[in-house]
């Protein structure tokens, strides 16, 4: 099974974006270490007390510096808010400072009105998401230099390296998205740590609907990837309690409350204990948003989740406080799955 990480550069409490964006890089060169396949950063807009990774592109770029080969991506472009150009002019750059290295996910979401109208996104047309496919067309076609003859932008050239183009995937939690994926024949990365019991739907269609891609670079067979958020310690019960974290964030942010992650103490007296651990025999409407157990029971709740729903690779994403723990989580789900590092 391949591997990666998505991480979102949580700030904590009496910490600054400096030391988030710090904590990423660790990671990154240790999900590196460790045999992760891919390393995403994700976009989040107008909560920088709680979450730095605003700009993915920035941090790309950062985080390709700081490594030598694991792959670097979106995870994901609030598409909703930019221009497809300009997304694969920076993308295609990008690629030609890491030839081969790159994956450009494509999403959208809309936040904050004030943070949406500050972005220049907050008309009735973009908040409603209606020219989602076609701006992930467009942007997929600019990346693959893929427009006909006759059209008014098939002479426009964007930056290259000599091994190709980005990798691009659709990234959604709706059937929605995947049937944008399948009929453009790209990669789809289904979030399941925000609608996980709309997973199993969301991945049959994507596979039912499937056509071979037109672009040259694009896919001929489906392919897709489950994100989950996950935490992993040496005991079922050790690994709920790191877990509490994500609950606590889940609930604070059903509240619309938004700030630095909780400790896990904060977490465990926020719900009210240490949560039950994940069983091993979940069905996926049963799914969770967020799994836990030891490197045994991760890898065998894994195992079974992709199989479930058809998945080909999975990305993982945790909302642990403690950069440290956060690491050791990533290394024990390595160990899980058993994938191989230097």
């Amino acid at each position: 099974m391949d591997l990666s990480i998505v991480d979102i550069a949580p700030v904590r409490s009496g910490e600054t974006a400096t030391e988030a964006y710090e904590d990423t890089v660790e990671l990154a060169q240790a999900a590196e270490r460790l045999g992760y396949s891919r390393f995403w950063v994700a976009e989040h807009h107008g909560v920088s007390d709680a979450i730095a990774s605003a700009t993915p592109e920035v941090l790309i770029a950062h985080l390709a510096a700081k490594t030598d080969d694991i792959r670097v991506g979106s995870g994901t472009v609030l598409l909703n808010h930019y221009s497809p150009f300009k997304v694969a002019e920076t993308f295609a750059s990008l690629d030609a400072l890491a030839p081969g290295r790159v994956d450009l996910g494509l999403g959208r979401a809309t936040g904050m009105p004030a943070v949406d109208r500050a972005l220049g996104s907050g008309g009735p047309r973009q908040s409603a998401g209606d020219d989602h496919a076609a701006k992930i067309e467009e942007t997929a076609r600019h990346v693959y230099d893929a427009y006909p003859d006759d059209h008014p932008y098939a002479d426009i050239r964007i930056p290259r390296s000599a091994d190709g183009v980005p990798e691009v995937w659709v990234l959604g939690s709706s059937p929605s998205s995947a049937k944008i994926a399948a009929d453009l024949g790209l990669p789809y990365a289904f979030a399941a740590f925000i609608r996980p019991t709309v997973a199993a739907t969301a991945l049959d269609t994507y596979r039912e609907r499937f056509q071979p891609s037109e672009f040259d670079e694009g896919l001929d067979e489906p392919h897709s990837m489950l994100a989950a958020n996950v935490a992993c310690a040496e005991t079922d019960h050790e690994a709920a309690r790191l877990r509490a974290s994500s609950e606590a964030a889940y609930q604070r942010m059903a509240r619309g409350a938004f700030g630095p992650p909780p400790t896990v103490e904060e977490a465990v007296d926020e719900i009210g204990g240490v949560p039950e651990p994940t069983s091993t025999s979940l069905a996926p409407s049963e799914w969770p948003r967020a799994i836990s157990g030891s490197p045994e029971t991760v890898g065998t709740l894994l195992e079974e989740m992709t199989a479930q729903v058809g998945a080909d690779e999975v990305v993982v994403q945790n909302l642990i406080e403690d950069p440290e723990a956060r690491i050791r989580s990533h290394e024990l789900i390595a160990e899980g799955v058993g994938i191989d590092g230097r």
